[in-house]
């Protein structure tokens, strides 16, 4: 008979995992609040500006504005830093679309480079072998909550005069070195969509350290006002992008869980580690690199299906399939690096290179496609008995992967 559950057997996992967007009356008594108050909108009440005060603190920077998603925080930072026609940014193949189409959106051109195999972050090396006196800037992904090598990126863009910009979206609460992720470069965005370490079901944040800075990205967001000057005054082209006193409301509960559920997420994730590092290393199933000291964001569990392991004769979506069936959150994630994506085999933006889009090769960031697997942070907050079973889940699977092979 069957053990796997897949193939009919009993699930590790009967009961569903903790949902996510996770709430209690705390939020339910906090947009209460701000709908009885009749102050809907941001400058008529007090929780946007609230947010952006507490989470700038959290986050170890000076400045946030708190904008409608996290794809519009990138697209203002960039913005307000003068990017547009003629200038290229170079972004991480691995990694959400909007981290490039926010590039585009600047009509600036996205260069894209490889990743690091360990972190499925920007690889410094490429990142420099890239520049040319077109680049003005450099987006470092956070991936997963991994941090990306913020030194080395930060020496070399200085080096070559060229603006940082941390994409944070996975990163609330993450640390590099003793420094908050978000407050090392000179902008960063933060999303606070559905499935985000912190969320209000969409929303945004850019943190900066730089005053002058700042105030741009203030007056982008709102129309080209600027703060405690006249309404119908406006001082540069922006747009409306402001977030609203309930999603703020909503927010700072959130915040206020973050430093909790971060240790949550780091505990229980070593649970997972010591689990996969039990796996022999011919089978082919590992996890990705992130140097013990850090301070983890994890907002995905990241594990990497090597391809020509022992578990060779069980393909990497069977593999899913069989974690899914016990009754685990598990995915494969991106199904291409942002170079094949339609969008850009169809772009009118040349890069200043030999090689088009459509002609790219990225090993790494291809390999990453193949052998990515990813489990949903949600499972990492709460008590144990969520994280025993996905390595309960684990083991049980290898144990008998024999019963998989030849399904296709």
């Amino acid at each position: 008979m069957a053990k796997l559950a897949l193939l009919g057997g009993t699930p590790v996992r009967t009961i569903p995992y903790m949902q996510w967007p996770f709430s209690d009356d705390r939020e339910i008594q906090a947009v209460t609040e701000v709908i009885r108050s009749g102050k809907w909108f941001r400058y008529d009440g007090t929780k946007v500006e609230e947010f952006e005060k507490a989470f700038a603190e959290a986050h170890g920077a000076a400045h946030a504005i708190a904008v409608t998603n996290g794809t519009a925080a990138i697209e203002v930072a960039l913005l307000s830093l003068g990017i547009g026609v003629g200038d290229e940014v170079i972004v991480p193949s691995y990694t959400f679309i909007a981290t490039a189409s926010a590039v585009v959106y600047n009509n600036a051109t996205p260069v894209f480079v490889d990743v690091q195999p360990d972190t499925f972050n920007i690889d410094p090396k490429c990142f420099e072998a890239a520049i040319t006196e077109k680049t003005k800037a450099v987006i470092a992904v956070h991936f997963a909550g991994f941090p990306a090598d913020m030194d080395e990126i930060i020496s070399i863009a200085k080096k070559h005069n060229i603006y940082v910009i941390e994409d944070a979206a996975h990163a609330h609460g993450g640390e590099y070195k003793g420094k908050m992720l978000g407050s090392i470069g000179d902008a960063a965005g933060f999303s606070f969509q559905a499935s985000k370490n912190m969320t209000s079901g969409e929303g945004g944040a850019i943190l900066t350290n730089d005053t002058v800075l700042a105030e741009k990205m203030y007056s982008r967001h709102t129309l080209g006002r600027l703060p405690e000057r006249a309404w119908y005054e406006h001082f540069m082209v922006g747009t409306n992008i402001r977030m609203t006193e309930m999603q703020a409301a909503i927010l700072l509960v959130q915040l206020s869980r973050l430093h909790q559920q971060t240790k949550e997420r780091l505990v229980n994730a070593k649970i997972i580690d010591k689990c996969v590092s039990t796996f022999p290393s011919e089978l082919g199933l590992m996890r990705p690199c992130c140097p013990d000291t850090e301070k983890r964001a994890y907002h995905l569990y990241m594990l990497k299906y090597l391809q020509g392991g022992a578990l060779a004769d069980v393909s990497r979506e069977i593999f899913v399939k069989a974690m899914l069936a016990e009754g685990l959150i598990i995915s494969t994630g991106y199904k291409f690096p942002l170079y094949k994506q339609e969008m850009f085999s169809t772009t009118p933006w040349g890069i200043n290179q030999k090689t088009k889009y459509e002609e790219m090769h990225h090993p790494v960031a291809e390999h990453a496609m193949k052998e990515s697997l990813w489990i949903n942070q949600q499972v990492l907050v709460g008590d144990d008995s969520q994280v025993n079973d996905i390595t309960a889940a684990l083991e049980k699977i290898i144990e008998n992967a024999a019963e998989l092979k030849g399904i296709g």
